[in-house]
């Protein structure tokens, strides 16, 4: 069987969609403190589906993430440290 669960160590090497996440600083003031699910992922962006169901796409570069992993640890990163494809991110962080 094999393991694809994510801890903090590979989380920036990882795709994100599943994860858990809070925007914790942005240059867009309104989306600091939202949290939700991380529905799809492109170079540039991140799209996260809250609690009540919205999708809201927010961009990597200028905003900082806290992950949640699938251990329940916190994680924060910089977005513009993963703003690169997800298959392209292992090669490039």
């Amino acid at each position: 069987m094999v393991n694809n669960m994510v801890n903090k160590k590979d989380l920036i090497y990882s795709t994100f969609i599943g994860l858990s996440v809070k925007i914790i600083n942005s240059s867009q003031r309104k989306t600091i403190g939202l949290q939700g699910t991380i529905v799809d992922e492109t170079k540039n962006t991140l799209s996260i589906e809250t609690e009540d169901g919205k999708e809201v796409k927010i961009p990597k570069i200028s905003s900082v993430f806290l992950f949640k992993t699938d251990y329940d640890e916190e994680v924060e990163v910089e977005g513009s440290k993963i703003a690169f494809r997800p298959h392209e991110r292992a090669k490039k962080v």
